[in-house]
C-alpha cells in the first residue's frame, strides 16, 4: 500500500471545443512544479557490489515500468513511442528551435514540454494521482506541424506519420468517457476490454476465486460471439505464451472452462517481450546479491515473471520479508491495485533505494514500541493479529521509482495471507517527503493565516509521524477472521464477541476470499481511511512523538498541523470527486474527506469550514480546527468511528462497510457545509501535483555512474531519453505492437457498453 500526500485557461478556441470541461482540470499549467530527486549521498556511501545490484535492480524496474503504458489506457503506448521518437532525434532545446520557426509561441512550446514530462511521469496520459485525463496545453494543428517537420519525422516520415494518425485525435480528445479512468460508462480502463461492465468484473473475480487464481497480474478480455454470448479472456502477465513448458503451477490453469454458463479461457503471455528483459536484468543484478535471501527473492521473481505466477511472486515477497534491513531495498511487481476500477489488478511498479541510517533509527524505536501501542488502539484484543510480527522500518532515499507516481511511505507485501502470517515491510522515502510536499507560504490555500506559519514550520516533521504511525500500525494492526479449506477458524466461535453488537461473529472470509476480492471498490479506500486514522488517533500518545524527538509544546504543534493538515486534505480531496458519475477518482483522497466528515460529525465547533471572497475577488474558503477540543471531541469521533472501521473489516461485513464508507463518502450540497459548492472553490484554487526527475544508473566498464538532471520539464524529458541507450527504438516497437494486438478490444471509445456503467 503507497502512501501519497495529501493556472491558467485554455488559450484557444480550437482546444476549448474539445468540450465543455477543456479547463484546468484537464491541462498540467506551465508552471508546474519540478523537483528533482536528490540521492547523489546515498549512492556515494554504496560499494562497488551494492552499486551494480542497485543498477541491474533499477534497469528491472524501469522496464517493467514500461507496462503501466498498456495498462493505462490504448493511446498512451503510442503517445510515448511518438515522443521518445521525437526527443531521441532532437533535445527539447534544438526541437525548441524548430518549434519557434513553424509558428509557436514560447508558450505554447512549454505546454508541449510540460505534456510530454507529464506522459513520462506518469506513464501514460492520465494522472496517476486522481486517474484525470490530461491534455496538450496548445492547439492541435500546431503540435502536428512541430511533429511531422521534426528530425525524427524527416529520419522516419511513415513511422512517425502513422504514430500521430494513431493517437493525435486521441490525445487531445475529451469526450465524456475518455476524461477520467473508470469501467463501462463511467471512463476508459485496458485492465478490461471497452466492452466490459462492471457485472462482468464480477463475474470474473467470482471465476478467479473458485480457480484459487489471484487478479493482481491478470486483464480481462471479453468477445461476443454471433448469437450475443460473451466469451471472457483471462490474461496473465509473463514471458511464457501458449507454447509448451515444463509443468508449473500455472500451466495446469492454462485451459478453457464453463463458470455460470459462461465460458472462460485462462491464456498467458500480457506484456512478454517487456517481462523479458525485466528477468534478464533479475538475472544480473542476482549475482550481485547481498545474502541468500536476495539470491532465492530474485529466483522467485525471475520465475514468477516467466510463469505468470502469483503464487512465486508471494514466495519471492517471504524472502524480501525475512531479508531485513538491507542496504538497498527493493520491490518489483504488480502491487497495487488502486488503478483498476474493480480494485483488484495490480499495476506494474518497482523501486530500488539506499536506507537513511538516522531517519531508519527512529523507526526502529517506533516498531519497538508498536506491540505496547498496539494495545492503545480502540477494538478488543482479540480483533488484532495473535502476534506482532515485529516487521522491517527504513527510511529510504530513493534511486528509482518506476510506475505510475512515487508515493511517500509504502507498507508491502500487499497479500492478505502474508501479512496476517509471515509480517510485512515498511518503508518511508525520504528523498520524495523532502521535495515533493515541500510547500510555499503563497500557495497555501484554504488556511487561516495565522496557521500558515506553524503549517510550514511542523508540516514536514508531522508528515513524518504520520506516515510512520500509518505505515506501521495502521495497515500493520488488525485481523481478519477466516475459515480455511478444511473449516478451521482462526478465531474462537465461542468467546469472541463483536463489540458493536455484543453477539458472537456472525461473518468472515472463507478461504479464497481476500479484502481486495470481498470488498472490490471500496476495499483501496476503506484500508487507507483506517490506516489514516490510526495515525491521526495515535499521534496523541505522547511516547509516540517522544520516539521523534517532540516533547512540550512542540509536540502539541506537531499534533495541531498534523490534524489540520488531515481536515484540509478533506476539503482538497473535493478536487478528486467527479459529481456526474458520483464516484471518488482517489482512495487516499476520499478516505481523507471520509475523516473530515467524520470530524465535521463530532460537532462542538472542532471544525468550522467557512466561505470567504479572496482578494482576487474569487469565491475562496477558510478551514479552522479548535486545537483545544482535539484531545475532548476529535478523539472519541476517532476511536468510534475507526472500532468500526475495524470490526466491519475484520469480520468481512461488506454490506455493514459499504453502508458506513459509502454514507461518508457522499458528496452533497446539504448544508451548512454544501460540498458540490465548495468542490468548485476548490477547482479554482488547486494547485498541480509536483513532476519529480528521477537520475539514471549506467554502466562504464564495472563502474556504475549515477547521471543526474536538472529540474525543469526539459531535464525530465532528458532523462527519459537516456534512460534505454541500448533499446530505446526496439521498446517503442515492441509497446506499439503489444498495443496494436489488442486494439480491436477498445474501438470506437464513445461506444461505452450498454446495460451498466
Amino acid at each position: 500500500m503507497g502512501e501519497p500526500e495529501a493556472g491558467s485557461e485554455f488559450a484557444n478556441g480550437e482546444a476549448a471545443a474539445a468540450g465543455p470541461m477543456a479547463d484546468t482540470q484537464y491541462i498540467l499549467p506551465n508552471d508546474i512544479g519540478v523537483s528533482s530527486l536528490d540521492c547523489r549521498e546515498a549512492f556515494r556511501l554504496l560499494s562497488p557490489t551494492e552499486r551494480l545490484y542497485a543498477h541491474h535492480l533499477s534497469r528491472a524496474a524501469w522496464y517493467g515500468g514500461l507496462a503501466v503504458l498498456l495498462q493505462t489506457s490504448p493511446e498512451a503506448p503510442y503517445i510515448y513511442a511518438l515522443l521518445s521518437r521525437l526527443f531521441r532525434a532532437q533535445d527539447p532545446d534544438q526541437l525548441r528551435q524548430h518549434a519557434l520557426a513553424e509558428g509557436l509561441t514560447e508558450e505554447e512550446y512549454q505546454a508541449f514540454l510540460v505534456y510530454a514530462a507529464g506522459v513520462y511521469s506518469n506513464m501514460g496520459n492520465y494522472k496517476s494521482f486522481g486517474d484525470t485525463k490530461f491534455v496538450p496545453n496548445l492547439p492541435k494543428e500546431k503540435l502536428e506541424r512541430v511533429i511531422l517537420g521534426s528530425e525524427a519525422a524527416q529520419q522516419h516520415p511513415e513511422e512517425v506519420r502513422g504514430l500521430w494518425q494513431t493517437c493525435g485525435e486521441l490525445m487531445f480528445s475529451l469526450e465524456p468517457r475518455l476524461r477520467h479512468l473508470g469501467l463501462g460508462k463511467e471512463g476508459i480502463t485496458t485492465y478490461f476490454s471497452g466492452n466490459c461492465t462492471m457485472e462482468d468484473a464480477k463475474l470474473a473475480q467470482d471465476f478467479l476465486d473458485s480457480q484459487n487464481l489471484s487478479a493482481y497480474n491478470t486483464r480481462l478480455f471479453k468477445e461476443v460471439d454471433g448469437e450475443g454470448k460473451p466469451h471472457y479472456e483471462v490474461r496473465l502477465a509473463s514471458v511464457l505464451g501458449s507454447e509448451p513448458s515444463l509443468d508449473s503451477e500455472v500451466t495446469s490453469k492454462l485451459k478453457s472452462y464453463e463458470f455460470r454458463g459462461s465460458p472462460f479461457q485462462v491464456t498467458r503471455g500480457d506484456y512478454a517481450p517487456i517481462l523479458q528483459k525485466v528477468v534478464e536484468q533479475l538475472e544480473k543484478a542476482k549475482a550481485y546479491a547481498a545474502n541468500s535471501h536476495q539470491g532465492q527473492m530474485l529466483a522467485q521473481y525471475i520465475e514468477s515473471f516467466t510463469q505468470g505466477s502469483i503464487e512465486a511472486h508471494k514466495r519471492g515477497s517471504r524472502f524480501w520479508i525475512q531479508d531485513k534491513g538491507p542496504i538497498v531495498e527493493s520491490y518489483i511487481g504488480f502491487i497495487e491495485s488502486y488503478r483498476d476500477p474493480f480494485g483488484s489488478r495490480g499495476e506494474f511498479e518497482g523501486f530500488v533505494a539506499v536506507v537513511n541510517k538516522a531517519m531508519s533509527a527512529k523507526f526502529e524505536r517506533l516498531v519497538a514500541s508498536a506491540e505496547q501501542l498496539l494495545k492503545e488502539l480502540p477494538w478488543p484484543p482479540t480483533f488484532e493479529k495473535d502476534k506482532f510480527l515485529t516487521p522491517d522500518f527504513t527510511s529510504l532515499d530513493v534511486l528509482t521509482f518506476a510506475g505510475s507516481g512515487i508515493p511517500a511511505g509504502i507498507n508491502i507485501p500487499n497479500y492478505d495471507d502474508l501479512r496476517q502470517t509471515e509480517g510485512f515491510k515498511n518503508v518511508s522515502l525520504g528523498n520524495v517527503l523532502a521535495v515533493a510536499y515541500a510547500t510555499q507560504r503563497e500557495k497555501l490555500t484554504f488556511l487561516e493565516e495565522d496557521d500558515k506559519d506553524l503549517y510550514i514550520l511542523w508540516k514536514g516533521p508531522s508528515f513524518d509521524v504520520q506516515v510512520g504511525l500509518h505505515e506501521l500500525l495502521g495497515h500493520g494492526s488488525g485481523k481478519l477472521f477466516v475459515q480455511d479449506e478444511k473449516g478451521a477458524f482462526n478465531f474462537d466461535q465461542e468467546t469472541v464477541i463483536n463489540p458493536e453488537t455484543g453477539e458472537q461473529i456472525q461473518s468472515w472470509y472463507r478461504s479464497g476470499e481476500t479484502w481486495d476480492s470481498k470488498f472490490s471498490t471500496i476495499a483501496s479506500s476503506y484500508e487507507e481511511c483506517r490506516a489514516e486514522s490510526v495515525g491521526l488517533y495515535l499521534c496523541l500518545h505522547p511516547q509516540v512523538l517522544e520516539i521523534f524527538g517532540f516533547e512540550g509544546a512542540d509536540a502539541e504543534d506537531v499534533i495541531y498541523v498534523n490534524w489540520l493538515n488531515m481536515v484540509r486534505a478533506g476539503l482538497l480531496a473535493l478536487e478528486f470527486y467527479t459529481p456526474e458519475a458520483f464516484n471518488w477518482r482517489q482512495a487516499h483522497m476520499q478516505a481523507r474527506f471520509v475523516i473530515l466528515r467524520v470530524l465535521l460529525e463530532a460537532g462542538e465547533g472542532l471544525i468550522t469550514i467557512t466561505p470567504t471572497t479572496g482578494s482576487d475577488g474569487r469565491p475562496d474558503a477558510r478551514v479552522c480546527l479548535d486545537r483545544s477540543k482535539i484531545r475532548s471531541v476529535g478523539k472519541p469521533a476517532l476511536e468510534r468511528f475507526l472500532r468500526r472501521l475495524q470490526v466491519l473489516k475484520s469480520t468481512g461485513d461488506v454490506a455493514g462497510g459499504r453502508a458506513l464508507y459509502e454514507g461518508y463518502a457522499a458528496v452533497t450540497d446539504a448544508p451548512p457545509e454544501c460540498f458540490l459548492t465548495l468542490r468548485d472553490t476548490v477547482l479554482l484554487r488547486k494547485e498541480s501535483r509536483k513532476l519529480i526527475v528521477q537520475p539514471n544508473t549506467r554502466l562504464e566498464g564495472s563502474d556504475v555512474q549515477l547521471l543526474e538532471y536538472e529540474a525543469s520539464a526539459a531535464g525530465l524529458i532528458r532523462s527519459f531519453s537516456e534512460r534505454f541507450p541500448e533499446d530505446g527504438p526496439e521498446l517503442e516497437e515492441i509497446l506499439t505492437q503489444l498495443a496494436t494486438a489488442d486494439a480491436r478490444f477498445w474501438k470506437g471509445p464513445s461506444e461505452a457498453p450498454s446495460g451498466q456503467a
